[in-house]
């Protein structure tokens, strides 16, 4: 190989919930995200702007079903860290729209022009949605939505 290679995106992302119908709720009815697929008691997969969110059931995906294009196993157990981007105007709209359905803010901060606010998903995953600014990348990254 020649040269330096580098990747250009993250195309998904995955979070391991405990309850597949609480959680497919959460992220299209609350977190306005679009079902594409799922498989019940395995996994529900999600578009969010040009991306994917997949969740997945932990316990399932540690077995895999053995066909030519399942994915090796994999999950993960605890808490974990998702962040969602929008743009910094957007943030005290998400915050009064998450409070209005009962979604507890857990913390709100500014950092590096930026500002994000925390919250948990119905299997404790720490969820954030922060402007990009917070990582020094302009907002008009941010894919257009439909």
């Amino acid at each position: 190989m020649s040269g330096q290679m580098s990747l250009a995106d993250v195309l998904e992302s995955a979070l391991y919930v405990l309850d597949l119908p609480a959680a497919e709720e959460f992220y299209t009815g609350i977190l306005g995200l679009t079902l594409h697929s799922k498989l019940e008691g395995r996994h529900v997969f999600l578009k969010c702007g040009n991306r994917m969110i997949l969740l997945f059931n932990a316990e399932a995906t540690a077995v895999t079903a053995g066909g030519p294009n399942d994915a090796p196993t994999h999950g993960a157990k605890g808490e974990v860290h998702l962040a969602f981007a929008a743009p910094d105007r957007e943030i005290d709209q998400w915050k009064q729209h998450l409070v209005e359905n009962g979604v507890e803010i857990e913390k709100e901060i500014q950092l590096r022009g930026g500002r994000s606010i925390y919250f948990r998903d119905p299997s404790q995953n720490c969820l954030e949605i922060a402007s990009p600014r917070i990582w020094g990348i302009p907002e008009e990254t941010l894919s257009s939505r439909t």
